[in-house]
């Protein structure tokens, strides 16, 4: 099962998982960070991995999990497509906007000496 990266973070306990992942931690410390129950942490880092979002890495009986860069660099090209869209919208909105603010100077009557 592979989900893309937006499904994979729509679910407000996996952004929290990803949010806590910042450093390597182990089930038992994501579980206390997250505030669930073990079973719904071990879910949502299967779905996590599945995604490619996360690895694994075992140290004895432990399990430590660390994010992968791949799903992040997948989000911010996505969203720079847009970004370049946006900028220019807003420099034609601030070019606009100083036309009319010279404009308004322009037509204010002069004060008298």
């Amino acid at each position: 099962m592979q989900l893309d990266v937006f499904q994979t973070l729509a679910d407000p306990t996996r952004r929290r998982i990803v949010e806590v992942l910042h450093d390597e931690q182990a089930v038992n410390e994501i579980v206390a960070l997250v505030g669930i129950h073990q079973s719904g942490v071990s879910r949502h880092l299967r779905i996590l991995n599945e995604a490619g979002f996360v690895q694994v890495r075992p140290v004895g009986p432990k399990r430590l999990y660390s994010l992968r860069p791949e799903p992040f660099h997948e989000l911010e090209r996505w969203v720079g497509s847009y970004r370049d869209i946006w900028e220019a919208r807003l420099e034609r909105f601030a070019a606009a906007l100083e036309g009319v603010q010279r404009d308004s100077k322009n037509n204010q009557p002069m004060e008298e000496a």
